[in-house]
């Protein structure tokens, strides 16, 4: 398999839109590039993913990595897709089941990954780093696709659990979300964290005053 198709969100103020994560490996002179409007941030993530990959106990591939995040028009920021990235490069490479056994179709990536919708940063050592406003990326997820699975870093998956219509799996690195050698996934289904009221109160200070 050489080219891997994974989702995302990209977040645009108080909303978010769907995001498809292609990742393309091919023969030539090593590079890897990510095109489709990225911020810094985005194209920062080259480093994150490549050193992510080889400490989670991957091999980082030789050839012309090209990483589109679609639609080309929509800008990028963060870090968030780190996650998709990696994944795409590992099955575009080979390394992750790029099917299930008896799937007609090898070109798909295995149904494990290709039903999630997937947020995270990466961290060089492969572990997830929270993400902004997960409760925001949980809401468009479930509006535009209601049943769908979002994984997310496990800091961030407590606050994304609130959302009805919505699974919300947690993992806290790279290596809980490969599948590898009939492996399963390491990632969990979350309940929401309970809210618990905080009471502010300022010594000396009168409504009276």
């Amino acid at each position: 398999m050489t080219l891997a198709v994974l989702a995302s969100r990209a977040l645009c103020g108080l909303d978010t839109h769907a995001v498809r994560v292609e990742t393309h490996l091919g023969p030539g002179l090593p590079g890897f590039n990510v095109v489709g409007l990225p911020d810094t941030e985005v194209r920062e993530s080259r480093e994150r993913v490549r050193a992510a990959i080889l400490n989670s106990g991957f091999e980082f591939p030789p050839g012309r990595i090209t990483v589109n995040l679609s639609p080309a028009d929509l800008p990028k920021e963060s870090g968030r897709f780190d996650l998709p990235i990696a994944l795409g490069v590992l099955l575009a490479s080979g390394q992750l089941a790029a099917q299930a056994e008896g799937a007609p179709d090898a070109r798909a990536p295995a149904p494990a990954l290709a039903d999630l919708v997937l947020a995270g940063e990466l961290s060089l050592t492969g572990a997830l780093v929270p993400v902004a406003a997960p409760l925001v990326i949980a809401l468009g997820v479930a509006r535009e696709a209601p049943g769908a699975t979002l994984i997310l870093p496990a800091g961030s998956a407590e606050q994304a659990a609130w959302v009805p219509d919505l699974r919300v799996l947690s993992a806290r690195s790279l290596a809980d979300v490969c599948v590898q050698a009939g492996a399963q996934a390491q990632v969990f289904d979350v309940a929401p964290r309970p809210l618990r009221p905080r009471l502010l109160h300022a010594p000396g200070i009168g409504f009276g005053q």
